[in-house]
């Protein structure tokens, strides 16, 4: 059976184990003949999988909320990775130091559509208000040159000037770090900022809820994918280059290794009751989810429970 997977980045570390998932061949194994692409940005891939434009998703656990209210109708499947996994930069002769989520004042963030709720609930639960620090975040004028990578693009805009930090994936921060052109303010992952930020989000594979009841041996044979893909990463993550010099630039498919190296503690299928708990308050605060919490049961497809071993 052919299959699509939408990512709203392709040239990242936060959705690989997806993309690594169809290029090193576990889909096929699981009888799924798959393909990635690419949807920008994050909210338009799950309109693409309400509107049966995709089987799969690798995207942010909270985003389905754009085209699922309270995620009726979806379903996560299994965690990519854990934690809320973006990344603050400014330019590197900023005199604002690591951890300072204060001291961002004037600033023009980049961040994608989507993806920009992480940073503002972050501000929120560190009570600042961007409004009033006239902090700027969102997409400069012209966007994202089409099928490019939000991250290296983001990258290009610091380079240029055209803002002064962004909020993104691993690799534009990696691209950015290594040009010697940034460096790293915030990582939620690893500590800073408020510390209830790591459960806002984290990346998912989602598949919708009709998919998942009507062809649950389609929507296991992709977790299975998934799982096998962390683990052979967890063994040898010089597979994250052999895949990165099929698909990323250059430069990209130079570094992944190295960012997969680092997010292998973090590789992890299981879906915790604390996510679905942080990121259900987290929705709520952002706008994006209206009365009470929805229940865990009805946003992650438990029947996929037992798959998610390495």
């Amino acid at each position: 059976m052919q299959v699509r997977v939408a990512l709203p980045d392709l040239v990242s570390n936060s959705y690989f184990p997806a993309i690594a998932a169809v290029e090193l061949g576990f889909f096929k194994e699981e009888g799924l003949d798959a393909i990635h692409e690419l949807i920008f940005p994050v909210p338009d891939c799950f309109k693409a999988l309400r509107d049966g434009k995709t089987e799969f998703v690798a995207g942010s656990a909270h985003a389905p909320l754009w085209a699922f209210p309270r995620w009726k109708g979806a379903k996560l499947l299994c965690s990519l990775s854990q934690g809320m996994y973006w990344f603050l930069v400014v330019g590197k002769d900023s005199p604002i130091q690591r951890g300072d989520i204060n001291g961002l004042k004037g600033l023009k963030i980049g961040a994608a559509p989507g993806v920009d709720i992480g940073l503002r609930q972050l501000f929120a639960a560190a009570g600042i208000d961007p409004q009033k620090e006239e902090i700027e975040i969102g997409l400069p004028p012209g966007g994202v040159p089409k099928g490019t990578s939000f991250g290296v693009a983001a990258a290009e805009w610091l380079r240029e000037g055209i803002i002064d930090g962004f909020w993104a994936n691993g690799m534009g921060t990696e691209v950015a770090v290594t040009d010697g052109i940034a460096k790293i303010i915030l990582d939620v992952r690893r500590g800073d900022g408020p510390a209830d930020g790591f459960r806002f989000t984290q990346p998912a594979l989602v598949a919708s809820e009709k998919l998942v009841v009507e062809q649950p041996e389609v929507a296991q044979a992709a977790v299975r994918a998934i799982v096998k893909t962390q683990k052979a990463l967890s063994e040898d993550s010089e597979l994250a280059t052999q895949v990165g010099r099929k698909i990323f630039p250059d430069k990209e498919a130079g570094l992944i290794a190295t960012l997969i190296e680092r997010d292998l503690p973090y590789y992890d299928p299981h879906i915790p009751q604390e996510l679905i708990d942080g990121m259900n308050s987290f929705a709520s605060r952002a706008g994006l989810l209206e009365g009470d919490p929805v229940p865990y049961e009805e946003i992650v497809a438990t029947e996929c429970k037992s798959l998610w071993r390495i």
